[in-house]
């Protein structure tokens, strides 16, 4: 009996038509799943001043948005700056609440087409923050201070945070408590050498010279922090103002000579240009009329 014989396809044509078939359901599923192509954040980042704590992350959006969730270590995900285009989240108002838990933060990533979808968007996670022990100290300001004789009196004001109990914020102190010390820098007026005195409180009373100015400026620190122990310094003072001012006076005068050095050549350039267009004027002036 004779094999029925007809149209054979080439495998070649055969395979490349599988291929596409194949290719179009692929994204047939893509598309209803939602998995498109979304870059997450990275460099997720803690910057935190006297326990005011933003999470800063890259990169800026392109045709998506963040959701920021905080955790502590055994606490439940909270969601915070829904579908935002920043690329930082302020989340002090969580980390106050206890700054002595440690606390994880992650970043997802929503493409702007799947807002509200059902699946779990990529996410990256960021280090772990302890607010006791990572929060940078601001920089110090000094209250009041008196010399009498030979005492010095320096007082520290501290830094408000927004740590709050009973409806009250908080001072540095009232968190640290003698953790906290502060370095008071002083040096007589005339000289740059230099001392240094330590208190966990917050005042300070030094032996100095009678008759002489001091200058001087104080700093906060936690020794037993393993890093970020240190404040900026706070601005300097000085028992005699006249002093404050001989060490700005050189910059003052520095000042005053290029404003008059500037002065003198903008006037000096106008009255070049007059003169030279005055005298332009009295030779036209000067010329014999054409006769014709």
């Amino acid at each position: 009996m004779a094999t029925p014989t007809g149209p054979r396809v080439p495998c070649y044509e055969a395979a490349v038509a599988r291929a596409l078939l194949f290719g179009w359901v692929l994204v047939r599923v893509a598309g209803a799943t939602g998995t498109t192509d979304v870059v997450v954040a990275y460099n997720l980042t803690w910057k935190s001043t006297n326990f005011k704590t933003i999470l800063e992350w890259e990169p800026k959006p392109i045709n998506h948005v963040y959701t920021v969730q905080i955790s502590s270590r055994l606490g439940n995900w909270k969601n915070k700056c829904f579908y935002t285009t920043d690329t930082e989240c302020d989340v002090t108002d969580e980390i106050v609440k206890n700054v002595e838990e440690t606390y994880l933060a992650r970043v997802f990533s929503y493409p702007l087409d799947a807002i509200g979808s059902t699946g779990e968007p990529p996410f990256t996670n960021s280090l772990e923050f302890t607010p006791y022990l990572e929060t940078n100290l601001g920089q110090p300001t000094i209250r009041s201070f008196e010399q009498v004789g030979t005492a010095l009196n320096v007082t520290v004001q501290d830094a408000r945070t927004l740590v709050r109990v009973g409806g009250t914020f908080l001072s540095l102190r009232d968190v640290f408590g003698k953790d906290l010390n502060y370095i008071l820098y002083y040096w007589r007026a005339s000289s740059t050498g230099k001392k240094k005195a330590t208190t966990n409180t917050n005042e300070f009373l030094i032996d100095v010279d009678e008759g002489e100015n001091y200058c001087f400026n104080v700093q906060a620190v936690i020794p037993s922090r393993r890093a970020n122990q240190k404040s900026p310094e706070s601005l300097i003072e000085c028992t005699s103002r006249e002093k404050v001012l001989s060490t700005e006076m050189p910059f003052i005068v520095v000042a005053v000579m290029l404003v008059v050095i500037i002065f003198i050549i903008v006037l000096s350039v106008s009255l070049y240009k007059c003169r030279k267009a005055r005298a332009g004027r009295s030779g036209k002036e000067s010329l014999p009329l054409n006769v014709a």
